[in-house]
């Protein structure tokens, strides 16, 4: 008999409840819910939970009202880490890290759980990506497009100074996602009408791939495989200046690959939350739909929700795609199953057929 095609949620998101934070996180203002589970919280910032399904028993509800068989979380962008002494962003970090293996060990056929490390720390982010792989059981490094060094300055991830980090993606045959946040804190702009999540997320996540490339990191770490958050939105629309830009100013580019080179590579992976399906067309016009996998970026108001008011629902994007024929029905089940797969675990055909195995016996 046919085995039926999994739906995958490659770019989920999970609160802990008020009650699994430690005091400290609130204590240190760094992270915390509310009693009334209404905000999430910062010191000075604050922001509605806009849907119940931010916490565990609500999404798994979520889950199986949407027929979605299995998601994969990545850890919550406000803990980063960046701005924080030493200690507090290693306790918070690894608070972080053991709530999702603990969601991963309980919920195996459910989730699949990233952690997180901080660049500006390279050899204590390298003992956590070791402790967290061996001992914890977990395959996805998550990573912010810039972070903050312990100078005060920020940089891209893929900077060189973090190829340790990358060697050991590598070593332990990793996924890896990049995520952007925290750009307010370094765009000398006001924090005006949503826009660092409008516009200037989309930029970061082009300003990483940029580098990425350049830097024929695709190459350098064949076991890495990385998937750009939204898309790689912007990223998709400023290929051809990127191109004329390396083509007219060679100087600028001493030691660099192409941009082209990256085009299509088997281990450069994009979500489809770009949210129209002409950015969705450009995306698989670029890269090839192989190279494209499902996330909605629950539960957040930006992800792919079920809304009236945005005319939203999960996996609208690519029923719409099926209806102006941007792809097929084996391409959009590709994008919902084999493309996350792939992403996952590479060429590894027992961690997939595992996996498989977990979410259809359960």
């Amino acid at each position: 008999m046919k085995q039926r095609k999994l739906r995958i949620n490659g770019h989920s998101h999970l609160l802990p409840y008020p009650e699994e934070i430690p005091d400290f996180m609130q204590e240190k203002g760094i992270f915390w819910v509310d009693k009334d589970r209404k905000y999430m919280l910062q010191k000075d910032w604050n922001r509605p939970i806009t849907d119940s399904s931010f916490f565990l028993n609500e999404k798994l509800a979520w889950m199986e009202h949407f027929k979605i068989d299995h998601a994969v979380v990545l850890n919550l962008s406000q803990l980063y880490g960046n701005g924080l002494r030493l200690e507090e962003m290693k306790q918070a970090l690894r608070f972080q890290n053991d709530f999702n293996a603990r969601i991963q060990q309980e919920y195996p056929s459910k989730f699949t759980c990233g952690f997180v490390v901080h660049p500006g720390f390279v050899r204590g982010a390298c003992w956590e990506i070791e402790r967290c792989v061996e001992e914890l059981g977990m395959r996805l490094l998550c990573l912010p497009t810039h972070y903050m060094d312990t100078i005060g300055t920020w940089r891209s991830i893929f900077d060189e100074e973090n190829e340790p980090i990358f060697e050991l993606a590598n070593k332990y045959n990793l996924a890896v996602e990049i995520h952007p946040y925290d750009g307010e804190k370094f765009i000398k702009l006001q924090n005006n009408n949503w826009r660092f999540h409008l516009i200037w997320m989309l930029a970061q996540c082009a300003d990483a791939y940029h580098f990425f490339t350049l830097n024929a990191y695709y190459d350098k770490f064949p076991n890495m495989r990385v998937c750009f958050a939204h898309g790689g939105q912007l990223a998709q629309m400023n290929l051809g200046r990127r191109i004329q830009g390396f083509d007219g100013r060679p100087d600028l580019f001493e030691g660099k690959q192409h941009p082209r080179k990256a085009v299509g590579h088997k281990n450069i992976f994009f979500d489809t939350l770009v949210h129209d399906t002409g950015s969705l067309g450009l995306l698989i016009k670029n890269q090839s739909s192989k190279q494209v996998l499902l996330g909605l970026d629950d539960p957040y108001p930006l992800g792919e929700m079920e809304s009236d008011k945005q005319s939203s629902y999960p996996g609208k994007i690519l029923d719409l795609a099926i209806k102006e024929e941007i792809i097929t029905e084996e391409e959009k089940d590709q994008m919902w199953d084999d493309n996350v797969l792939q992403w996952l675990f590479g060429d590894d055909e027992d961690q997939k057929s595992a996996l498989v195995s977990k979410i259809l016996n359960s």
